[in-house]
């Protein structure tokens, strides 16, 4: 087996993403881009997306990331938008765009163009979350549209395998349909909802990191591999299960957490690099493999789908925001107010990406009698064209549309104040235990000791206050930045020294690493991350 293509492929997808991040380009865009062109590179080999890979090892940990770092509260409160588009919506535009396409391509039957509509329906779960993170949209925009990536696959596989039965002569009535769709929907959740508490308490009760971490890298695969030996699917069973561990990650150890997030950061920056790269080096295969079709007359008809997929989402996006609102007052009642601002943005936030892909290239290759699957590589040619126009266009278009709109952004004082309450009261409660504890005899400390610990507690009152504080004229710092340059370089003095008495063997290697992990630990406690969660 030939590693070196899996190598080139992450290497140059993850340096790709590290060099995004110092442009305003987002790093989907620029890794399929550099994809594009790599693909006709002399030398640059064939990377045919498998579905056999795609879905059951690439699917899961990316859904398993975006659930995690998701809000099962802020979902909760917006199930309904959530479920209206990511199945109501991947619904109606499989329906839709098979009509079109059916009607645009000429001799395409019906069920083909179904199952045409069906792979190209569901928007990407890491272009949507990523852009949207990026530029920072109101939370409730951001948390629909997490919630959408969520779920939306689920839709769209299942659709999918409807209209493929149909298509190959396996034959699918509308209550046949129904009952698959309902099946897999429900049998995902099921999955999802029996294996997410004896997850959860094996993850509590393993006191090992390293073996809780190697089970939180298992956990996507086994949710999604039990639901499909069901016949249900994986890609709830995934969601349902992620979303139990993300709201009840406070019961487990500090140090889990810690490797934990450190872990599944890197394994999605490596995946969503690949993924990414993958689809732009697919224009070399699909356009390979185009067969009779004329590039101008695929052209057009992939301008055509382009359009209907747009069309589409406005289509479905704008009634499903107003028209539910109009009809019940207790939507008008619960529900923040809207304008049409917000279902402009939501509307042309739906890029597609990888997961359409793998469905496509997963066609079969005939029908039940043995005939070729009708326009098989068409379809391939405008899934590649549908995604790459959705990336491009709306992905690089999207961020001028929401600084014309002029959306409200996030109240970061707002959110710093909430943060300061919270902690006001945390502290609070942790003095009032430190008092009590420090009374009982037993657990008497010399009192250098127990003020260190009274004024670790009043320094973590203080931090978030001093954030909404005046900033020095001289550097451009809060007093907590400043706190937190001085604690940092003060460290970087100690951790100097520890190396020289290293080298000078006066000390050896084992406890030098036990003296920087140290270090590193209270550095991580003194200065914020940068960048979090950009």
């Amino acid at each position: 087996m030939d590693v070196m293509p899996l190598l080139i492929l992450v290497a140059g997808g993850a340096a790709i993403a590290g060099l995004a991040r110092r442009t305003p380009v987002p790093a989907p865009l620029l890794l399929v881009a550099a994809g594009l062109l790599a693909s006709y590179v002399p030398g640059v080999p064939d990377y045919t997306l498998d579905p056999d890979v795609v879905l059951p090892l690439l699917l899961p940990p990316l859904l398993h990331t975006a659930a995690l770092d998701s809000s099962y509260l802020d979902l909760r409160a917006n199930m309904r938008p959530v479920a209206l588009l990511s199945i109501g919506y991947v619904l109606f535009a499989t329906l839709t765009v098979g009509y079109v396409a059916s009607r645009v391509v000429p001799g395409l039957p019906d069920a083909a163009a179904l199952v045409l509509g069906a792979v190209v329906a569901p928007p990407d779960a890491v272009a949507a979350t990523a852009i949207a993170r990026r530029l920072g949209l109101p939370s409730r925009i951001t948390t629909i549209l997490q919630g959408e990536s969520l779920v939306n696959d689920a839709t769209a596989i299942t659709a999918y395998r409807v209209a493929l039965a149909a298509a190959v002569g396996a034959g699918a009535t509308w209550a046949e349909g129904i009952r698959a769709f309902a099946v897999a929907s429900l049998g995902g959740i099921g999955v999802g909802l029996v294996l997410m508490v004896p997850i959860h308490w094996l993850r509590k009760h393993l006191r090992e990191p390293l073996l809780q971490n190697t089970l939180s890298l298992l956990i996507p695969f086994v949710a999604y591999a039990a639901a499909e030996q069901v016949h249900a699917s994986g890609v709830l069973a995934v969601v349902v299960v992620a979303l139990y561990l993300g709201h009840r990650s406070w019961q487990v150890d500090f140090a889990t957490r810690l490797q934990e997030a450190a872990v599944w950061k890197m394994v999605a920056f490596i995946l969503e690099s690949a993924v990414f790269a993958l689809i732009g080096l697919q224009l070399r295969v699909v356009l390979r493999d185009l067969g009779t079709y004329g590039l101008g007359e695929a052209a057009w008809y992939a301008v055509a789908l382009f359009v209907a997929v747009v069309a589409a989402r406005f289509l479905w996006v704008f009634p499903a925001t107003f028209l539910p609102r109009a009809l019940s007052a207790r939507i008008r009642e619960r529900e923040p107010d809207t304008n049409w601002k917000a279902p402009v943005v939501v509307g042309w936030a739906g890029m597609r990406g990888v997961v359409s892909l793998a469905i496509a290239f997963s066609i079969p290759v005939a029908t039940r009698d043995g005939a070729p699957f009708p326009a098989r590589n068409l379809i391939l040619f405008l899934t590649f064209t549908t995604v790459i126009g959705t990336l491009v266009v709306q992905g690089l278009t999207l961020p001028p549309l929401i600084r014309r709109l002029r959306l409200p952004e996030r109240d970061t004082g707002a959110d710093t104040l909430a943060e300061a309450q919270a902690q006001s009261e945390a502290s609070a409660a942790a003095e009032a235990r430190l008092e009590e504890l420090l009374a009982d005899e037993r657990n008497t400390l010399p009192q250098p000791l127990a003020d260190r610990l009274r004024a670790v507690l009043e320094r973590r009152r203080n931090a978030v206050w001093e954030r909404l504080g005046a900033v020095d004229e001289r550097t451009g710092e809060s007093v907590d930045d400043t706190y937190r340059r001085l604690a940092r370089e003060v460290i970087e003095a100690e951790r100097e020294v520890f190396v020289a008495l290293r080298d000078a063997r006066r000390i050896d290697d084992e406890m030098l690493r036990t003296l920087l992990r140290r270090l590193d630990l209270e550095e991580a406690a003194a200065y914020r991350e940068e960048g979090a969660g950009g």
